[in-house]
C-alpha cells in the first residue's frame, strides 16, 4: 500500500465573513497525482495554502508527512517543492546564478544542469531572469521546485504560457516523476492537463467539496448531474466539466457602444 503523503480532514477556513474552505477532506499518496479543480473563487488556493502551512485552518486537520505543516513548516519544507503561477526573482540575476543559489539550499540538490537541458533552458543559462519569456520563467520555476528532490510536488497552473509541444514534454516529465514515487498536487484550469496527468480529482465549488475520487468516478458523478438528452458519450473531461461548472456571465457590449 502506498504511503499517504497528505491527509486533510474536514478543513474549514474563513476570511471575515467569507467561508473560503468548507468541510474539505482528501488525501494524496506517494506516486499519485491529485488535481484540484474548480472555478475562480472555489477555494483551491486557500486549500493548498493550508497544505503548504501558509494558512492555519479554523478547524479540521491537515498532515503532510504525518506532520502539521503550520507548526512543523521547516520539517515539511525539506521534503516538498512548490511551483507557483507567479514568482518574482531578483531582476539582475542570471538563470545559472539562480540555479546555483537554490542548489545551495539543499544538502543533496538535483542536477540543475541536467534539468536546464530537460526544461529546454540550456541556451538561456547566461540570460538574466528578467529577460526570459513568460513560458521560460514558468519552466524555470518548475526546475527550481525540483531542486531539492522533493517527495511532494505542488504545482499551480503548471503549463500556463507554454506552447503545445512544451506542454506535452512537461507532462512526460511529470509522469516520470510520479513513477519515481513522488506525490503531485496539481492545481489547474486546463482540463486536458488534468485528464493527461491526474489519478484522482478534488472538485471544489464556492469553498465546498463536491467530489473527490478517480477520473472514472468523476465522469460517472458528473454525468449523473446532466440531463440525459444533454449527455455526450466519449466526450473529453473538459467538455464534461463545462456542463456542470456554474455558468459565469460573459462580456457584453452594453454600455460600451
Amino acid at each position: 500500500m502506498s504511503q499517504i503523503i497528505v491527509q486533510a480532514e474536514r478543513l474549514n477556513l474563513s476570511y471575515k465573513n467569507i467561508r473560503a474552505v468548507q468541510d474539505v477532506s482528501f488525501s494524496v499518496k506517494a506516486g499519485e497525482v491529485l488535481a484540484v479543480i474548480g472555478a475562480n473563487g472555489s477555494g483551491k488556493t486557500s486549500t493548498i495554502e493550508c497544505v503548504e502551512g501558509l494558512r492555519k485552518p479554523d478547524s479540521g486537520t491537515v498532515r503532510v508527512f504525518d506532520k502539521d505543516p503550520w507548526t512543523k513548516r521547516r520539517d515539511v519544507y525539506a521534503k516538498i517543492g512548490i511551483q507557483l503561477q507567479e514568482t518574482e526573482y531578483p531582476a539582475k540575476i542570471r538563470v545559472e546564478e539562480l540555479c546555483r543559489l537554490y542548489a545551495g539550499f539543499y544538502e543533496r540538490p538535483a542536477d540543475w544542469e541536467g534539468l536546464l537541458s530537460q526544461m529546454n533552458l540550456e541556451e538561456k543559462r547566461k540570460r538574466t531572469v528578467s529577460k526570459l519569456s513568460g513560458g521560460e520563467k514558468q519552466r524555470l520555476s518548475v526546475l527550481l521546485a525540483l531542486m531539492g528532490r522533493p517527495k511532494l510536488l505542488i504545482l499551480d497552473e503548471l503549463t500556463t504560457g507554454l506552447d503545445p509541444e512544451v506542454r506535452q514534454n512537461m507532462w512526460e516529465t511529470f509522469r516520470t516523476i510520479r513513477e519515481n514515487g513522488v506525490a503531485i498536487l496539481l492545481v489547474s484550469h486546463y482540463l486536458d492537463e488534468v485528464e493527461a496527468l491526474a489519478d484522482r480529482m478534488l472538485y471544489l465549488e464556492k469553498g465546498r467539496q463536491l467530489f473527490f475520487g478517480s477520473q472514472k468516478e468523476f465522469r460517472a458523478w458528473a454525468e449523473a448531474r446532466i440531463a440525459p438528452e444533454n449527455r455526450r458519450e466519449g466526450c473529453s473531461l473538459e467538455a464534461l466539466y463545462l456542463q456542470i461548472v456554474p455558468k459565469t456571465t460573459g462580456i457584453t457590449m452594453e454600455g460600451i457602444l
